[in-house]
């Protein structure tokens, strides 16, 4: 069907699709952008195009033509600047959509690399070496991976490959110990590497009273799928991260609860976590 509108401007219901769609897109790209600083870098670029187009609505040929140059060279340029938000944009369309879910479980079923539950005895642990931590204010940061591969983090650290057990958890992050400072690595019941550095966050509204292992541990859920847990040094509180926000924990059982819960092969489980508490970054003032 042909829409006549205004008497000169014909649309049919498939341009009327395509526009909603492209404006639908756009403003999908804007909310994602907001709290990074790769905004500015975009409006910059826009101010570019924008310009290109004057140019060549007023004939300017060399202008035209230096712009044109420009914007071809900064394609490449771009794909540089915008890998790690390229990457975070990739990684969750193909977590959060239905056939990116269920292609990876088919995909690690015929690796041989199937995700499972951690068991109950590796949650024990990780939660009783992080109540001793927590009374001690002995500062500790855990990534615990799920279907996203760490193995660029894992590379920058020193690998253990020792069982789960809450003494060398607490060994390990011991004030004096060569390997307590970053991040400990535990993946399928297995404490795979100490010493690991986390990318830091680059948003502005992270409070003011989140020290370097927050902003880390924030950093981390927003490259990847995986869930971490921050004991703070300055008072000892406990904090579950996962998809970039911070859930305090108030007594063990929780931590036992969101550990024991953590997702083999779905995210998101209900039954284990409390949205209640959960809240957005800026407005949890926990360190």
């Amino acid at each position: 069907m042909i829409l006549d509108l205004f008497g000169f401007l014909k649309l049919s219901f498939i341009d009327i699709l395509d526009v909603i769609l492209v404006a639908f897109i756009i403003f999908l790209f804007f909310r994602w952008m907001r709290n990074s600083a790769a905004l500015n870098i975009f409006l910059g670029i826009l101010f570019i195009y924008v310009l290109m187009v004057i140019v060549d609505a007023l004939h300017m040929k060399l202008m035209s033509k230096l712009v044109s140059t420009f914007i071809d060279v900064g394609v490449v340029a771009l794909i540089v600047i915008f890998q790690p938000e390229i990457r975070h944009f990739l990684m969750k369309v193909g977590s959060n959509s239905g056939f990116g879910s269920k292609g990876g479980r088919f995909l690690n079923k015929i690796l041989g690399h199937e995700e499972r539950a951690m068991e109950a005895e590796s949650v024990r642990e990780i939660a009783a070496a992080c109540q001793a931590m927590s009374e001690t204010k002995t500062g500790a940061l855990i990534v615990l991976p799920h279907k996203v591969n760490l193995n660029y983090i894992i590379e920058q650290g020193d690998r253990i490959d020792a069982k789960v057990s809450r003494r060398l958890i607490m060994n390990i992050f011991f004030k004096n110990s060569p390997l307590h400072d970053g991040a400990m690595i535990i993946s399928n019941d297995r404490i795979v590497a100490a010493r690991c550095t986390l990318p830091i966050t680059a948003r502005t509204d992270i409070p003011a009273s989140f020290g370097m292992r927050h902003k880390a541990s924030i950093g981390m859920t927003e490259e990847s799928d995986a869930d971490v847990i921050v004991v703070s040094e300055e008072t000892g509180r406990i904090s579950f991260v996962r998809n970039a926000v911070v859930t305090p924990i108030e007594n063990i059982n929780e931590l036992n609860l969101l550990l024991g819960g953590a997702r083999s092969s779905e995210r998101g489980d209900s039954s284990v976590s409390n949205p209640e508490k959960e809240e957005s970054v800026p407005e949890n003032k926990e360190s």
